[in-house]
């Protein structure tokens, strides 16, 4: 059973996992990471220990790389880690190869949005696995579930895709929600203003069977008299004005086909 953990890493992403172990019923035996504000500060929110010197790496039953996706091969190939150990990485569209070296290498994939300083439920968090071999995914499964009620099985393909949809759901959403303020702040208006639509709208889309089956809008009804109104006050900004039309085709179409 996997008792003792060690986080490599101090983003956000490791800041919410060093939290979650920590309030499990495992130990978190340390946090490793090269920034020297970063670092201590999150190893005290979670009542751990701090070292930027890999040669004072402690002694753990898991390596968990919560890191960029550029850094997971190159931590992995300098850091002196035990070779018995399980490494797990975090990331989304980083394939399980790139902890080759290790015999006992895993993935532990939370499908999550981090913020420094905000709290989050990880119980709630779907995290997707990966392991080479059925009983070190036994092992690894086994501790996901002390953090999380869902967990699940995702090779790297499989998660590279789930990765893709997260980028949709929350990157490119908020991306949205941001032109929408500039849209308000042109109107003179404030972007509270739009926090009970977003609310009601991710309340509708949660709630349904399917988000497409819950879409309105113009493009849904093929308005094209309020789409060209809308595009003409875009004029000046091309890219929204291209992102503005690209969606409301995929909408038009795609509610054609259901």
């Amino acid at each position: 059973m996997i008792r003792r953990i060690a986080i490599i890493g101090s983003g956000n992403l490791a800041e919410a996992l060093a939290l979650a172990v920590a309030r499990s019923d495992r130990e978190l035996v340390q946090l490793f990471a090269r920034n020297p504000q970063r670092g201590p500060e999150v190893a005290r929110m979670a009542g751990t220990t701090w070292t930027d010197d890999p040669a004072a790496i402690a002694e753990a039953d898991l390596y968990i790389f919560a890191v960029s996706d550029r850094a997971v091969a190159e931590l992995a190939a300098t850091l002196p880690l035990p070779a018995e150990a399980i490494v797990a990485h975090t990331a989304g569209s980083v394939p399980l190869d790139a902890l080759g070296r290790f015999a006992r290498r895993a993935v532990i994939y939370p499908l999550q949005t981090f913020t420094k300083g905000r709290a989050v439920d990880f119980s709630q968090i779907p995290l997707f696995l990966e392991a080479p071999a059925p009983e070190l995914y036994a092992e690894v499964e086994e501790f996901a579930r002390s953090l999380t009620r869902t967990v699940r099985r995702a090779g790297s393909a499989e998660r590279a895709r789930i990765h893709l949809a997260g980028v949709f759901a929350c990157n490119f959403v908020n991306a949205m929600y941001a032109a929408g303020q500039r849209m308000l702040d042109g109107a003179g208006a404030e972007f509270d203003l739009l926090k009970p639509l977003i609310a009601e709208t991710a309340a509708k889309a949660c709630g349904a069977a399917a988000p497409a089956d819950v879409q309105t809008g113009p493009a849904v009804r093929g308005d094209l008299a309020t789409q060209e109104r809308h595009e003409a006050l875009l004029e000046g900004d091309e890219t929204l004005k291209t992102i503005y039309k690209t969606i409301s085709r995929n909408i038009w179409e795609t509610s054609k086909k259901r």
